[in-house]
C-alpha cells in the first residue's frame, strides 16, 4: 500500500456513510444491505431514528475480510 492510500485511509476512518454510498463502494444492492441488516449479518451499522449509517472503517474491514488471496503458481 503506497503512502497516499495510507494517508487517505487514515483520514477517512472516522467518516460515516449512508447505505447508498456503501452500496456503491461494495457493489452490493440496497436490498442486499437491507436484508443483511434484517438478518443481522454483513457490515455493522448504526441507527439514529430511521437513519442508517456505516462506519468507513467497518466497510473497509468487511471488504478486506472477504479478500481472496491467490497462490503463486
Amino acid at each position: 500500500m503506497n503512502e497516499e492510500v495510507a494517508v487517505l485511509r487514515e483520514k477517512s476512518l472516522d467518516r460515516w456513510l449512508d447505505e447508498r454510498e456503501v452500496s456503491y463502494l461494495t457493489r452490493l444492492s440496497l436490498s442486499t444491505l437491507r436484508a443483511h441488516r434484517f438478518y443481522r449479518k454483513g457490515i455493522p451499522y448504526s441507527k439514529v431514528g430511521r437513519s442508517v449509517r456505516y462506519s468507513w472503517a467497518d466497510v473497509v474491514s468487511f471488504m478486506e475480510s472477504r479478500r481472496v488471496a491467490l497462490e503463486n503458481a
